[in-house]
């Protein structure tokens, strides 16, 4: 159950932290259902075995993407980041300084519409 990996009681978690964490909980079991299936079809001598890994692990990597997007949606500090390195082009290293450097997506610090913040990594959401 996600409740386990709580820090805090449940009851003082606000709305948005509780789903945010239902959300993270989930896309790990996720991840760590892809690469279980994706060792448990490398290290089969069965074909059609091998193939229901394969097919099972690509499912997987569905809903891991579905999580992702729902993070995407619903925080925007997860969105400023997407939205600064998928589908970046470069080393992601020197995606992350160009946008320190207030490149494509601002720099850090900055909030939806350049305003600044505490220092926390989160470029404009409003498209240029």
């Amino acid at each position: 159950m996600s409740s386990e990996d709580l820090h805090v009681e449940r009851a003082r978690l606000s709305d948005e932290a509780r789903l945010l964490h239902y959300a993270i909980t989930s896309l790990k079991e996720e991840l760590d259902a892809v690469d279980w299936y994706r060792q448990r079809a490398d290290d089969t001598e069965d074909a059609d075995l091998r193939g229901v890994l394969l097919h099972n692990m690509r499912e997987e990597m569905e809903h891991a993407a579905m999580l992702i997007e729902w993070l995407r949606r619903k925080n925007a500090d997860f969105a400023g980041h997407i939205k600064t390195y998928l589908y970046s082009e470069g080393p992601l290293t020197e995606v992350e300084d160009a946008a320190e450097r207030g490149g494509r997506n601002g720099g850090r610090g900055s909030k939806p519409g350049g305003a600044r913040d505490d220092g926390l990594t989160i470029g404009p959401l409003a498209k240029p």
